[in-house]
């Protein structure tokens, strides 16, 4: 699947949802799916900064697609980091660095997000492009 069949099944599977009650409840459960990350990668160095509650965020390079794991103390953030990890996890890294999460605005998240919340999510975005970005530069200096 493309990062922009990605994008619009996001936003197809929001509009979907009647309403903000259940549209919280989706990204609840989205992150109730994501497979906890390990005690050892709960470290200070991968919690992501600008985040209310605790957010930890790895990755790794796989035949030069990116992996994300993401991990989050709090209900909602742990939904909100598993949608990214769902988004930009498995892209190349120029993928990554050229993709906005669009499905953000256009199924009006921020409108319901919390400033603090807003910001964490804007944080978690920031990390994982700079992890892509480091991806590239490591990958154009083997070619």
């Amino acid at each position: 699947m493309t990062i922009k069949e990605k994008q619009d099944r996001i936003i197809r599977e929001f509009q979907a949802l009647s309403d903000w009650q259940e549209r919280y409840k989706y990204i609840i459960k989205t992150g109730q799916k994501l497979s906890p990350l390990e005690d050892e990668h709960k470290i200070e160095e991968n919690l992501v900064r600008g985040c209310q509650s605790q957010v930890w965020l790895t990755t790794e390079l796989d035949e030069g697609k990116v992996i994300f794991r993401a991990d989050s103390d709090a209900a909602i953030t742990k939904g909100l980091v598993a949608l990214m990890v769902n988004f930009y996890s498995g892209e190349e890294p120029d993928t990554i660095l050229a993709t906005n999460p669009e499905f953000i605005k256009k199924i009006g998240m921020q409108e319901h997000l919390s400033p603090t919340r807003s910001n964490g999510l804007a944080s978690m975005i920031k990390q994982m492009k700079i992890y892509a970005m480091a991806y590239k530069a490591k990958l154009a200096n083997q070619a």
